[in-house]
């Protein structure tokens, strides 16, 4: 990976994370205002959305990780499967999220009901997003034991000469 790339992923990275924590804290601190001052309680959308950030941020940190273990050269090691392993449960939190959200936005509405189907969709996007993410953890299982494997036979073959 390029130092380029590296540096451009990583300021992505770091812009979406403060923009989900700027949105967190304003959401939190609107919770603290009077409520006659015009401000609104918590509500099970400012909950959900709240969450939803979370699991969005645990995505984060995690392609970080991946991303300096990538620059380290010890992406091919068991260490890199508690990331990719975190990034499959943020992607499906965030999918259990987005059904939340579409179930609470639901009864309003009933006279089109197609916003619904497309909200729906989109929860089934999210999952297949995990669902590939989880192809590519078996990808780089296989990786991680070829890896093992050549280090064994290259071992061995110092043995032998």
């Amino acid at each position: 990976m390029g130092q380029l790339t590296v540096r451009a992923l990583r300021a992505v990275l770091v812009v979406v994370f403060a923009g989900t924590v700027f949105v967190q804290v304003s959401m939190v601190w609107a919770l603290f205002q009077d409520p006659e001052d015009g401000s609104l309680p918590l509500t099970p959308l400012r909950l959900v959305t709240i969450l939803g950030m979370v699991s969005a941020q645990v995505a984060l940190v995690c392609v970080w990780r991946l991303v300096a273990m990538v620059r380290r050269g010890t992406v091919f090691s068991h260490a890199a499967f508690r990331y990719v392993n975190g990034m499959i449960g943020a992607i499906v939190g965030a999918a259990l999220v987005w059904f939340t959200v579409t179930a609470l936005n639901a009864p309003g509405q009933r006279e089109d009901p197609g916003v619904t189907l497309i909200m729906g969709g989109v929860g089934v996007a999210i999952l297949g997003v995990a669902l590939i993410v989880l192809v590519l953890r078996m990808l780089l299982a296989q990786a991680v034991a070829r890896d093992g494997e050549a280090t064994r036979m290259r071992a061995e073959l110092d043995g032998v000469i």
